[in-house]
């Protein structure tokens, strides 16, 4: 079993949105890496950052990602950070994968005041959202077999977009 597609991508770059509807456009299952750790965890993506640290987090994921890359042919969607992890992007070899490209202002504006996001809060979101991206771009564009701008563009169209390229890759 192999995914039709993993999504990757920087916070607010849609890969929730894109990835449901992704999903039912080709009518399989959504595997959201994040909702995933904090079902199995009980717990929610800042709990366990605060709990236990990002170390901790980052080892949750890897298992949850692993576990979603071999138990469904759908679509998978990670959590922004997962590109982080050199086992992760090792995982993600030889499957189709999506990078979701946003500039830094409009997932500043999609991203807002989000609580639930650990590596955005506290100090100026504008240039913790830079140096993220500073650091994830490069590993994002690595990772990716297909790039997709989602700035000033629909879901539907991302969507459509995708659809396309996926039945072609």
């Amino acid at each position: 079993m192999k995914p039709m597609a993993v999504l990757i991508g920087p916070p607010g770059a849609g890969k929730s949105t894109i990835g449901r509807r992704l999903a039912q456009a080709f009518d399989v299952e959504l595997v959201d890496t994040d909702a995933e750790i904090e079902r199995t965890e009980g717990r929610t993506i800042p709990e366990i950052f605060s709990q236990d640290g990002e170390p901790r987090f980052r080892e949750i994921e890897e298992s949850v990602v692993r576990d979603a890359l071999v138990g469904t042919d759908g679509i998978v969607s990670l959590g922004g950070g997962a590109i982080l992890s050199d086992r992760t992007r090792e995982l993600l070899e030889g499957h189709t994968v999506v990078y979701l490209e946003i500039s830094v202002a409009e997932g500043l504006r999609r991203t807002g005041a989000n609580n639930h996001r650990p590596l955005l809060t506290g100090g100026d979101p504008k240039v913790k959202y830079q140096e993220l991206m500073r650091r994830r771009r490069p590993l994002y564009r690595r990772a990716a077999t297909i790039r997709i701008r989602t700035d000033g563009r629909s879901p539907a169209r991302v969507v459509a977009q995708l659809v396309s390229k996926i039945e072609d890759a």
